[in-house]
């Protein structure tokens, strides 16, 4: 088997400004918002958002109504602590950095090396409305 993510769901807690956010973002990482659609799973009371690549579909979802209080945070458990997307090379991340940023996104951390997690880790870091991390890497492997 080839370790290869098929597809992720973060509920976010307003689905509307999520949309809206992630309507932005997807075309910047690869997506095609011609491939977007949206549902809702009564059984699961959610509605969702799906953006769909060859290699991924990343999806948001609404809470449920007895969670739509609560608050997102990245350190609880069971929570996701962020998402990182894979970029060609560093040039990909600076050009990105300036577009990420101007559709509303919080930078965490600019484009930079980031020694402590390897020797060529190159990322930018930036959280979504709800405050999801998320980070754009570049690192040279064997």
């Amino acid at each position: 088997m080839q370790p290869q993510i098929d597809h992720i769901q973060i509920t976010v807690k307003d689905l509307e400004i999520a949309e809206s956010f992630y309507d932005k973002l997807m075309p910047l990482l690869g997506f095609d918002l011609s491939r977007k659609s949206k549902g809702t799973v009564a059984s699961h009371e959610f509605d969702v958002v799906e953006y769909a690549h060859t290699l991924l579909i990343f999806g948001i979802n609404s809470p449920r109504p007895a969670f739509i209080n609560d608050t997102v945070h990245r350190r609880k458990p069971g929570a996701l602590h962020h998402l990182a997307f894979r970029a060609k090379d560093r040039s990909e991340i600076d050009k990105l950095y300036p577009l990420i940023e101007a559709i509303g996104a919080t930078i965490v951390d600019p484009p930079k090396f980031y020694p402590q997690h390897g020797e060529s880790y190159y990322a930018l870091f930036f959280k979504d409305p709800d405050g999801i991390k998320f980070e754009i890497v570049y690192e040279e492997r064997n």
